[in-house]
């Protein structure tokens, strides 16, 4: 989408269905947030070493923060010029404040580097429970809920 121009028959179309998707997802994000209040997480796994406690919880609290913290970004971005937006043509997400320019370009840095770091953070995430999963044999796959 990035590198779409103005004229292109997908950027507007693109655009608004990338609106739509992230605004479900902050639902989505507040419901799961809701949920992690009501139900917990278990404790991480006694055979693990300090450093890997660390960075396990470390990852889920950049995992959770990333959550709220792209959408809302994008919305600071999508209605910075004091307009709302429409998702999915069902409902109008209203501007709820008028932002200057250099708030939009932060949020729009914000939400670009928080992607792409989130990217990085889910991976090696990914990669350390697959590890613990099948190299330590600690049945970590098995845990999550």
């Amino acid at each position: 989408m990035v590198g779409l121009s103005y004229y292109d028959s997908w950027y507007n179309r693109g655009l608004e269905l990338h609106r739509a998707i992230g605004m479900v997802l902050l639902g989505l994000a507040f419901l799961f947030g809701c949920w992690k209040l009501l139900s917990p997480s278990p404790m991480l796994q006694s055979e693990l070493s300090p450093w890997e406690k660390l960075g396990a919880k470390t990852a889920h609290i950049i995992l959770l923060l990333a959550m709220f913290a792209i959408p809302v970004t994008g919305y600071v971005i999508s209605t910075s010029a004091g307009q709302g937006f429409s998702t999915f043509g069902l409902f109008e997400f209203p501007a709820l404040l008028t932002t200057s320019e250099n708030t939009r370009d932060l949020a729009t840095a914000a939400h670009y580097y928080l992607a792409y770091g989130l990217i990085v953070v889910v991976a090696v995430h990914a990669g350390a429970a697959l590890k613990h999963q099948f190299v330590d044999k600690h049945g970590t796959l098995m845990r999550m809920h």
